[in-house]
């Protein structure tokens, strides 16, 4: 199993700026990917970004250029940087977790409220 507990969402003005963290406990060894998503009332859950272990990262069309994913391996902490933050980036952040090799188990954190106002 792999748990995941995220931390750093809050209030914040348009135009700011917030850091989320994701941290991984239990198999961690096997985590392949890592990443954000994100589901705002009365939508859809949508990707916010991934991250590889390798590094190689994947950004959802709506944050490119404006947020940005980086990882610490040694810390099993997944982070994401998030700038010029919109009204409409308003939603609950996910932490995910794809792990378990050919498996391909998914593990999701407890989610963190980012609210932006305008």
């Amino acid at each position: 199993q792999v748990q995941l507990v995220e931390s750093g969402g809050g209030l914040v003005q348009a135009g700011g700026s917030l850091r989320l963290s994701c941290v991984a406990s239990g198999s961690v060894f096997s985590i392949s990917d890592m990443g954000w998503y994100r589901q705002a009332p009365g939508k859809q859950r949508e990707l916010v970004a991934k991250i590889t272990r390798g590094g190689s990262p994947t950004y959802g069309d709506s944050v490119k250029g404006r947020f940005a994913i980086s990882s610490d391996n040694a810390k099993n902490t997944v982070f994401l940087q998030m700038n010029s933050l919109r009204p409409e980036d308003t939603a609950v952040y996910y932490c995910n977790a794809l792990w378990g090799g050919r498996l391909s188990y998914v593990s999701w954190g407890q989610g963190t409220q980012v609210t932006v106002s305008a």
